[in-house]
């Protein structure tokens, strides 16, 4: 596997308080297996758990507050708190916005292999509109690209993308991801309307404990992953440490010589000199080999044929990642708590193909061409928020004011060529010799953008009061060539949510929100005008349910969602753009997620979506109003049950489980001439705990996953274009943990 370098850059912070180290109290646990670690003092052996979810904390700790450090509440596949929607630990049915979760369980119990396929299982959420694609992890929430919008976090900070290349997510180095839907631009700035993806890293624990993960499956897939961490010697629990890594050598069904291989490591170190303050460093460095095209040549009518766009020859997308940061957190009092997130990215991409262009009547020859990208994003994102409570009167308030920064560089070269005819009749993909292209002039973008933001939770009664507004500055320089004039690019925007939602009884909580976003395009239009930011808002109601003394979540919303100001073909000038395009999402989502006993869970979900344009022509200049956006379908449903059969069974050891995906139709161009068919997909879990036939094996599972299990065949089209489903997949795994 080709590779290219990057060195890493450290940046170290330290922060220098006085004081003796408090007694921390610390919960660790592994699925249904609490234990505890207290520092200082000598740390307790965390043991292994059905799922081995590994959490560090109730949601009143540093570790899960709402500085990135994720849900915390967790049972099984059921999160209680996510600071995701309010940046502070509001529980979920307290939030007047749609918000699901993905726990460290489910990702096991599914064994999730790539970022988009964490979310198949969530409301709301497209995650095959361009069919089989590791080159991304494109998702689409409520009908909006939330890649290609700047809607993906990590940790709380923005995970910055642009032209081809964007950071890629190893999911296992997770411990969650947060589904927010709806704008979010209120308190992150700039974004996609349909929603964030915010993905937790795993953060050290104050309490042994180890696992490691070996896995073979379909199309010659071997990886292996572990995850390790405890205590440091000798540092009286003030300091964990945690190291979670991923290798991956793996083809695709696609065909000889693509490729879908990882190298990922990601070391963490917390110290926690008192029991009120956290600093925790999180890095990783991530080298990926994927296939730089999925493409299969289409024919007229959208049908997708057989003969695959890339040549070994002349393949291969090679991108090298790495990040550092850290997230600090001290309580000056319990009403007050000031918290600095930070983290700097780079990422650095080469990228060869080829493409075929036509096919001879005779069907004998196809013509190609090549193209070769290099890429180079740098990027640093800074979030500061202060919390604070106070109560007025009868109202009391939950309080955060923030000022946030990011930046970014982006530097690009591009160059095509031609490539020498394929024989279809012979198919000699890898039999010839392929020129590299001329990279072309380097074309550079940064831009950097400055948030203030403050919210006020405020609660009388029963009532919840959810305000909070936010200002940014956001400036974007444009560069064609080394020699060519800067073009630059100013905007600010002015962004808020409004949400109130009432405790009708317990558990029971109906709202309402109202919530306006906004997103900067880059270019001008046929007067040489800067196009302006595209902006939205939503109106969200619905209602939450956390059943008593049960572990079961549902929640029930429905939303209009309003984007203009958006791109589309000048309908006067079909050679410019105009910013005045729009699009309208309506619709309603259904979720219920609940844990009924250890290893036995339930996630159901089920979407109903009308996402049109309001104002739109396309390249032609013909009008597309009312029309669907294509790749986008009207229904989907998607459930997953595990089921653990309890130690009282012969049993007793076995875990099984399935799920089921239901794709609704959707249009394959967006002038609606042509439908995608529905389609249905089954997956299914099989898993053995050898504890269960002596305790000596404690920690030895064994587990199957199949994906697609009735290997259905299935073609998804979007935007014009054809892409092929995954066909059936099956990846054993024999996991061990300590």
């Amino acid at each position: 596997m080709s590779m290219r370098t990057a060195r890493l850059g450290l940046l170290l912070a330290s922060t220098a308080l006085a004081g003796p180290a408090l007694a921390q109290d610390r919960s660790v646990q592994l699925n249904e297996i609490s234990v505890e670690a207290v520092g200082p003092g000598p740390a307790v052996a965390a043991g292994a758990g059905l799922g081995g979810n590994v959490s560090g904390g109730d949601g009143g700790t540093a570790a899960t507050s709402g500085g990135g450090g994720g849900p915390s509440g967790i049972t099984g596949y059921v999160a209680r708190i996510s600071p995701t929607a309010t940046k502070t630990n509001t529980p979920l049915i307290e939030t007047p916005q749609s918000v699901s979760v993905v726990t460290r369980e489910q990702l096991n119990d599914r064994n999730v292999q790539s970022f988009s396929d964490a979310l198949a299982y969530v409301p709301g959420a497209s995650v095959n509109v361009s069919g089989f694609d590791p080159r991304f992890d494109q998702v689409f929430i409520r009908g909006f690209d939330v890649l290609s919008n700047q809607g993906t976090y990590r940790d709380g900070l923005r995970q910055i993308g642009s032209g081809f290349i964007f950071p890629r997510i190893e999911p296992y180095g997770l411990e969650a991801v947060t589904v927010l839907r709806g704008p979010a631009s209120g308190l992150y700035g700039l974004g996609s309307p349909g929603g964030i993806l915010d993905a937790t890293s795993k953060r050290p624990v104050f309490a042994p404990f180890g696992e490691v993960w070996f896995q073979s499956g379909s199309f010659d897939r071997f990886q292996g992953n572990f995850d390790i961490g405890g205590p440091v010697e000798g540092s009286d629990g003030t300091m964990a440490y945690r190291l979670t890594g991923v290798r991956r050598e793996a083809g695709t069904f696609i065909g000889r010589g693509t490729n879908d291989d990882q190298l990922n490591i990601a070391p963490a170190f917390t110290w926690k000199p008192s029991a009120d303050t956290t600093f925790t460093f999180l890095s990783e460095f991530q080298v990926r080999n994927t296939p730089a095209t999925v493409f299969y040549y289409n024919d007229p009518g959208f049908r997708v044929t057989k003969y695959y766009s890339g040549d070994p020859r002349f393949a291969g997308l090679d991108q090298t990642q790495y990040r550092v940061g850290y997230a600090f957190e001290h309580r000056f009092s319990e009403d007050l708590i000031f918290r600095q997130n930070f983290r700097h990215y780079g990422v650095f991409l080469s990228a060869k193909y080829t493409g075929i262009d036509s096919i001879n009547a005779a069907r004998t020859l196809g013509s190609r061409s090549t193209g070769y990208i290099r890429e180079g994003l740098v990027q640093q994102t800074l979030d500061n928020q202060l919390e604070a409570h106070l109560v007025t009167g009868p109202v009391t308030h939950t309080l955060v004011a923030g000022v946030d920064y990011a930046h970014y560089g982006l530097s690009n070269r591009f160059g095509a060529g031609p490539a020498p005819d394929l024989d279809l009749l012979t198919q000699n993909y890898g039999r010839q010799f392929i020129p590299t292209p001329t990279l072309g002039s380097p074309t550079r973008q940064a831009q950097d953008q400055i948030g203030v933001y403050l919210q006020d939770q405020a609660r009388f009664g029963d009532f919840i009061l959810t305000l909070n507004g936010r200002h940014d500055w956001i400036s974007q320089d444009n560069r064609a060539t080394p020699v060519s004039a800067v073009t630059r690019q100013d905007n600010t925007a002015f962004t808020g949510r409004v949400g109130l939602g009432y405790i009708l009884a317990p558990g029971l909580v109906p709202y309402a929100s109202y919530a306006t976003t906004f997103t900067p395009q880059v270019g001008t239009d046929v007067r040489g005008q800067a196009f302006k930011p595209a902006t939205g808002d939503q109106i969200e109601a619905g209602v939450k349910y956390l059943i008593p003394g049960t572990n079961i979540q549902t929640a029930f919303a429905g939303f209009d969602i309003e984007q203009s100001s958006i791109l589309r073909t000048d309908p006067t000038n079909i050679a410019f753009q105009s910013a005045t395009g729009a699009v309208r999402s309506r619709g309603f989502e259904a979720e219920a997620t609940a844990n009924l006993a250890p290893g036995t869970n339930l996630t159901i979900a089920y979407t109903h979506l009308d996402f049109r344009f309001v104002n739109q022509t396309s390249f032609t200049g013909a009008t597309q109003d009312g029309n669907r956006v294509s790749g986008i379908p009207s229904d989907t449903y998607a459930s997953f049950l595990t089921y653990a059969f309890p130690t009282s069974s012969p049993l007793r050891g076995l875990t099984i489980g399935g799920g089921i995906r239901y794709i609704g139709t959707s249009f394959a161009d967006d002038d609606n001439t042509v439908r995608n068919p529905t389609v249905t997909l089954y997956d299914a879990l099989v898993a053995y705990d050898f504890a269960a036939i002596d305790p000596k094996y404690q920690g030895l599972r064994a587990q199957i996953n199949a994906y697609n299990v009735f290997d259905r065949t299935y073609n998804t089209c979007a935007f014009g274009n054809c892409y092929r489903g995954a066909p059936a997949t099956v990846i054993g795994s024999l996991i061990y943990r300590w």
